[in-house]
């Protein structure tokens, strides 16, 4: 099989395996316990805190370890935002964040805050004038992703940091950005940030959260001692090592590759395509690693399953969200119609991905396309059918 989903998943670093393996092996006792056993595993926790928190320039008291991306999202936005519901409970966000930051709002929702949602640009980026605009006097809280998760858009957090008054607390999900971009100033921009080991060849079910030590915070639940009381559950110390190892390892070691797979991948695909497609992404700051595409005529699922038969793995937008409503926002969220949204498909490449790779990915999709002709015209006159029912409705 050609995998083309690093954005859904990554496979483990074989180095980061081992050191899973070996502190599985030999230092396995419980962090909390205070006896000898437990006095090991807990120091491997704390180096790994150590380390991690330097790579990312962050002091390591403001560091929390998770079981993921969407608990480190979950876990900041609801605490966060209940330590602070005494100054009000209005909450920004963007329409195209992912399902885990949408889950946490909706908890939020149901405790009695407001949520607002502000659109993209065209350009694949918030829009941060809708989003001034947007700020009240109980806005507590905006919550803006680093990079987009379906077509790899690097949003404009310094501009909106800028906009923001102290009182209000910025958060970003920078689980496709971590390793990718430069994270030497993010604790300058924002308040909290969450990042995920298993994008960066590190295991699954490991995660941390960021949150400036100066915010007093609190667990969601009551009576929890893990992790300085932020949450509950036995830490894994193997995975967080193995995570670390990996974060090491691969901060920032594939920007190059990935960069010369797109250029390659879009050359070719205009080549052989032609205007077949069209590419979705950011015309401002664009992360290279993901390629998101609308194929004229075709439903993104059906190009994914036939992709799939081929021996090629592709997405059609952010695995947390397949299942659910919550899937393939961000054309919407940039103005594209719901029958333009199921036209999206997701590329995207890893440390493994080779040119010939990409070529024949071309040359797969041109073959689904070429051979499905009488399938995209039946999508493309239903579609007519569609538009003239709700005229009005813009592409």
């Amino acid at each position: 099989m050609l995998y083309f989903d690093y954005a859904a998943t990554t496979p483990m670093d074989e180095e980061a395996l081992a050191i899973y393996q070996q502190v599985a092996a030999n230092f396995w006792g419980n962090t909390s316990s205070i006896h000898h056993i437990g006095g090991e595993a807990k120091e491997i926790l704390e180096n790994s805190r150590e380390k991690l928190a330097r790579l990312l320039h962050v002091p390591a008291r403001g560091l929390y370890f998770t079981s993921g991306g969407t608990e480190s999202n979950q876990l900041a936005i609801v605490s966060l935002a209940l330590s602070q519901s005494n100054k009000g409970k209005h909450i920004i966000t963007s329409q195209a964040e992912h399902a885990s930051v949408f889950s946490a709002l909706a908890y939020l929702e149901n405790k009695g805050f407001e949520i607002t949602k502000i659109p993209y640009t065209k350009g694949g980026q918030v829009d941060v004038h809708q989003l001034e605009k947007a700020i009240r006097s109980d806005t507590i809280m905006v919550t803006i992703s680093y990079v987009n998760a379906e077509i790899g858009a690097i949003q404009p957090l310094q501009k909106i940091q800028q906009l923001l008054p102290p009182n209000i607390i910025f958060h970003t999900d920078a689980v496709q950005a971590f390793g990718k971009v430069d994270f030497s100033k993010l604790h300058q921009v924002v308040d909290s940030f969450s990042i995920s080991s298993h994008k960066l060849y590190g295991p699954k079910g490991v995660g941390a959260v960021y949150i400036q030590p100066r915010l007093a915070i609190k667990g969601i639940f009551p009576l929890q001692t893990h992790e300085h009381g932020v949450r509950g559950g036995t830490v894994n110390t193997p995975g967080i090592a193995a995570f670390v190892a990996a974060a090491v390892k691969y901060t920032r070691a594939e920007v190059d590759h990935a960069d010369a797979l797109r250029r390659l991948f879009l050359i070719k695909l205009k080549r052989e395509l032609k205007d077949c497609y069209q590419v979705i992404e950011s015309s401002v700051s664009q992360l290279p690693h993901i390629v998101g595409l609308a194929m004229h005529h075709y439903e993104g699922q059906f190009i994914m399953l036939q992709c799939n038969r081929k021996g090629v793995c592709i997405s059609t937008g952010s695995a947390c969200g397949q299942a659910l409503s919550t899937a393939g926002k961000t054309m919407l969220a940039m103005g594209y119609t719901q029958e333009r949204q199921k036209e999206f498909i997701r590329i995207s490449f890893g440390k493994d991905t080779k040119e010939k790779d990409v070529m024949q990915l071309v040359k797969i999709l041109k073959e689904i396309v070429t051979r499905n002709k009488e399938v995209g015209e039946g999508v493309c006159k239903n579609r007519k059918k569609y538009l003239v029912k709700n005229a009005g409705s813009s592409f």
